[in-house]
């Protein structure tokens, strides 16, 4: 912060809400605009003077010295406190830091303590249930120091430049109004053909919903939520629905030969044929095959529900399409349209409490820098359109508000606002009163955190991609590939992630009776592989069926005689209970089905079904089967499970640390710049000590080039403070996709309640700057 008083160029109009809100008074003269600047004033007229108090303010485990001048009154006193810590001043609690007496608007700040405490609404635990409450929090979750938000100098020179855009747009402005109205009234009947309850239905039969809900739930079990709300629910689903778009809609550079199949060249536009125009498509492109001369037409459909037929586009399709999915499953949505040609979708999140926006396109969503920051567009409008208005949400997609401004010169910012509330007040018109006055309220919340959104500093650790839609010579002519094309968006500041895997754990020990039951009975290698092969079968069987009536049968006969299966099955139990299943041997069959919550099977059957097939890979890489081959890497014990996690950076949102312990094949931790060296930390549970004895290593699903081969394993008995060698290796190579490798720890090292993997570089370090791993398994000696 400056030391000295901050001289400000006096601004004609009223100062956006978000400087206000930083310790600063409104209050001024007709021409010009008074600035408070923690406790100085700096004003075109006469200076007054100040009565100070020093307080000293203590928030989130910080001290703040506050001279203020107690004749303000409470209310610019939390405007003060507002720029310091970034809590609004309707979310303030402030209380004595000895009597814990609260500060209210009755208090006599000239008497009240020289200390005072300052937590958050929703710190107190008074955080309320409302949407806007939510939206608040989610809004400022990502900094809620003052070293979040720009400084005050730097706010004042985007005001300036502001001022001279709006002024500049005076006299270029290239639109009427009424042409603005024009382009924009044809989304209202877009979006409103969203609204057909047949039309909806059918979008739905459409989506494998059943399929989707699991990988919903699971998501959420998998960092812990067994048992989530309705609205977590909702949002999770909706995530996985815009996954499940980005995979089975297909992207249009040019369309194949509808002859043959080759390639074809664009040859312009033609005229739309009535069954083409019958669904939208008043704009035909038309190609010419490379190798039949068959020419083949790709009319531009804008009927959402031919685009459930057809299935394929480009941005225009694709996000018309989505939003229409959206609608079908419930959610408030709007069709969100950027003048600088591209189209996404917003969906309203209740768990969030505030909108979110979503790229069917690039499978991304909740990064509205994404085309600003990653692609490097020069947005200057983009517009959401829903049934019950159009709403300017440019400044939500940008930080550099006084530079777009510089930009919007179809018309002025005063005529837009009319157009708009025009077409609002028309989508409006049948909407009750009680409709209508929460809606107005949720709007003006929206645009006070867009307005805070758009000063608060931008988190640079995350890395955003450019685009990667469309073709890569269309991409880089359009400049849009952004600052390294490699479709990364990662994170160098990773949080400390919970591993919920206990399940792993219990799945490897739960081999080990059966693994000894076969030994103790002299079974041959040969059938030992039958046995697990018959089980993998009705499990396999499992996995492709619905989620919540899970049920196989198996005929015993195909294990063995039956005294043998009759022998067999109790040390299937252990196995049978980590995967929340139960078994019944009734007249020669076996039948097993759910016996608990379904989503705990679902997280369950990936990893039992990667380790069958890790046990026999295992099974017949050996020379013979017996007791003696019961240890790693086939009888896999005494796993450490239930750590936290550290990592010098992850790929989100599908890369993350705590991929690597999640036991399964499905995922990976990935590391965008872990080529040349990276690390990767675990804490052990309520700073346990453990001898590590062994870890595993698997390579992940594609890409050897990021494999790594030279590493460090280390322990530390203090949580991490210092480190002692457990293991080096070097040349390590892993010939296969998901090769589990083992490697045993030879000396005698302390027990340790941390450890970290320091991989110094991966197999070709030449082609890549990532590094990746399938999978990390820890393994201790048992007590």
């Amino acid at each position: 912060m400056p030391s000295q008083p901050l001289t400000f160029i006096p601004l004609k109009r009223r100062l956006p809400h978000e400087l206000l809100r930083r310790g600063h008074s409104s209050s001024s003269s007709s021409c010009d605009t008074l600035l408070f600047l923690y406790g100085e004033v700096v004003s075109s007229g006469a200076e007054r003077a100040m009565v100070a108090r020093r307080f000293q303010v203590r928030h989130g485990g910080a001290d703040f010295e506050v001279d203020y001048d107690t004749d303000d009154g409470l209310e610019v006193f939390r405007y003060q406190l507002f720029s310091l810590t970034a809590i609004p001043p309707d979310e303030q609690r402030i209380v004595g830091d000895g009597d814990d007496r609260v500060v209210s608007e009755d208090s006599d700040l000239a008497a009240v303590a020289g200390r005072l405490r300052l937590v958050s609404i929703d710190e107190a635990g008074g955080g309320g249930g409302g949407g806007g409450g939510g939206e608040r929090a989610a809004d400022q979750g990502a900094g809620s120091s003052a070293e979040m938000l720009k400084s005050d100098e730097e706010l004042a020179r985007l005001l300036q430049a502001e001022e001279e855009a709006l002024l500049l747009q005076q006299f270029v402005v290239g639109e009427s109004s009424a042409q603005m109205e024009e382009r924009l009234r044809p989304y209202i009947n877009q979006v409103r053909q969203y609204e057909d309850p047949k039309a909806q239905e059918a979008a739905r039969k459409t989506v494998p919903m059943d399929e989707l809900e699991e990988k919903a739930l699971v998501s959420l079990a998998k960092v812990g939520n067994f048992k989530p709300s309705k609205g977590e629910r909702d949002l999770a689903f909706l995530i996985q629905l815009l996954y499940w778009f980005k995979r089975s809609f297909s992207w249009v550079n040019a369309p194949p030969c509808e002859g043959c199949g080759s390639e074809t060249a664009a040859q312009g536009m033609g005229r739309p044929l009535p069954s083409e125009l019958l669904h939208g498509g008043s704009r035909v492109e038309i190609y010419r095959c490379k190798r039949c001369s068959r020419i083949t037409r790709f009319p531009r459909y804008n009927d959402p529900v031919k685009l459930l037929e057809t299935r394929r586009g480009r941005c225009g399709e694709w996000a018309n399409c989505f939003t229409f999915y959206c609608r079908a499953f419930g959610y408030e949505s709007r069709l969100v349209l950027d003048f600088t040609d591209h189209v996404w979708t917003e969906c309203f999140s209740v768990h969030l409490g505030r909108w979110m926006h979503l790229d069917p396109c690039e499978g991304v969503y909740d990064k509205p820098l994404l085309y600003e920051k990653g692609w490097n567009k020069k947005l200057d409008y983009a517009f959401g359109i829903a049934i019950d208005g159009i709403y300017d949400l440019t400044k939500r997609y940008t930080k550099k508000w006084h530079e777009v401004l510089t930009r919007r010169n179809l018309i002025t910012e005063t005529s837009l606002s009319a157009v708009l509330a025009k077409l609002t007040k028309e989508c409006r018109g049948s909407f009750t009163s009680q409709v209508l006055s929460a809606l107005e309220d949720r709007e003006k919340r929206e645009l006070e955190a867009i307005e805070r959104n758009l000063h608060a500093a931008d988190d640079a650790s995350v890395s955003l991609p450019g685009r990667q839609s469309g073709d890569k010579e269309w991409r880089i002519s359009r400049s849009e590939t952004g600052p390294d094309d490699n479709g990364s968006l990662s994170c160098s500041s990773c949080p400390v992630r919970v591993c919920f895997d206990e399940h792993v754990t219990k799945i490897y020990g739960a081999f080990s009776p059966i693994l000894s039951l076969l030994a103790d009975n002299s079974v041959t290698k040969f059938r030992a592989l039958q046995v697990f092969e018959t089980f993998r079968e009705p499990l396999e069987k499992m996995r492709r069926s619905s989620f919540k009536t899970r049920r196989v049968s198996l005929d015993s006969a195909s294990i063995g005689t039956p005294s043998f299966v009759h022998q067999l099955l109790p040390s299937f139990s252990e196995l049978l209970n980590a995967l929340s299943l139960k078994c019944e041997h009734v007249d020669g069959k076996i039948d097993i089905s759910l016996a608990g919550d379904p989503v705990k099977t679902s997280l369950a059957l990936p990893v039992v079904l990667d380790a069958l097939e890790d046990m026999v890979h295992n099974l017949r890489q050996s020379d013979h089967f017996g007791s003696d081959v019961l240890s790693l890497p086939l009888l896999k014990s005494n796993r450490i499970h239930s750590g936290s996690v550290l990592a010098s950076g992850e790929e989100l949102p599908l890369g993350i640390a705590t991929a690597a312990f999640d036991g399964t094949r499905e995922t990976k931790w990935e590391e965008p710049n872990g080529g040349r060296g990276c690390w990767i930390m675990y804490k052990v549970l309520d700073g346990k000590m453990k001898e590590l004895v062994a870890y595993e290593l698997m390579s992940a699903n594609d890409a050897p080039e990021r494999d790594p081969m030279n590493w460090v394993v280390e322990g530390s008995s203090d949580g991490g403070s210092s480190w002692h060698v457990l293991d080096e290796q070097t040349s390590q190579l892993f010939k296969n996709r998901f090769e589990r490798r083992t490697f045993k720890i030879k000396t005698k090292a302390p027990a340790s309640n941390a450890f970290r993997f320091r991989f110094l570089a991966v197999r070709d370090v030449q082609s890549t700057s990532r590094l990746q791993l399938g999978s990390i398994d820890l393994y201790a000696r048992c007590s």
